[in-house]
């Protein structure tokens, strides 16, 4: 059976920097259980599941309303697995069950700040471009033209030639927002990878998003969220 779209999220029970980060408490509630709440508000999906190997994840997802048709493998339950080969896995599984998805859309659990509103726009803007995928970006603070590296316990510039230049002059970079992809399946499936040659963005600002990949992070994470839920 043939349905539009699939929100996957991936979250492995052996998080190593923060203990058991995929239901750590946040504010009062399992993290897992905002971006669960922020995909079902938007009726945008015809699933809602959970990519976990942990039993306690799980029940925690269902517990909100999320679905877990079934349990990751231990193959994609390791440190090395990429997003990509989590999303194909969930893919495959589905498609044993005949279903099929035209769209996906993969959130990290940690994604607190991401509203409905943010993920329509940026949907539409995915189905506009007709981008193959897209994901949010942010651009970073300070140029990294600029950057510095040790080598041997000394400092050297990555391009001395940066430091004659006014900051207002570089062309702005910027990196993944580690927030949430929309893909096309045919696309990802045939190219096995998110980043393609037809990916589009969304352009937020540092106080919009928060990656969260240690506690300083998490902290941060939790001002941002109430900052953000005032101004709302």
């Amino acid at each position: 059976m043939k349905k539009k779209m699939v929100a996957i999220i991936p979250a492995r029970g052996q998080s190593k920097r923060i203990a058991k980060k995929n239901i750590k408490d946040f504010l009062g509630f399992p993290i897992i259980s905002y971006p669960i709440k922020i995909l079902l508000d938007t009726s945008m999906f015809d699933e809602v599941m959970v990519s976990t190997e942990d039993i306690k994840i799980a029940n925690t997802a269902k517990q909100f309303s999320a679905n877990v048709p079934f349990l990751r493998s231990k193959k994609t339950s390791d440190d090395f697995t990429g997003i990509v080969d989590v999303i194909m896995e969930v893919l495959d599984c589905y498609s044993k069950s005949s279903y099929t998805f035209e769209y996906g859309c993969c959130i990290l659990p940690t994604a607190v700040c991401i509203t409905t509103e943010m993920l329509k726009k940026a949907f539409n803007i995915f189905i506009n471009k007709n981008y193959d995928s897209l994901f949010p970006i942010v651009q970073f603070s300070y140029p990294p033209q600029r950057g510095l590296y040790v080598k041997e316990n000394k400092i050297e510039m990555l391009d001395i030639t940066a430091y004659e230049k006014r900051s207002q002059d570089f062309e702005p970079i910027y990196h993944d927002a580690g927030q949430f992809y929309f893909f096309k399946v045919d696309a990802l499936t045939k190219y096995k990878k998110m980043f393609m040659k037809n990916s589009g963005a969304v352009i937020y600002k540092e106080t919009e998003v928060q990656d969260i990949d240690n506690l300083e992070d998490w902290k941060l994470a939790e001002l941002k969220y109430q900052l953000l839920n005032n101004m709302r």
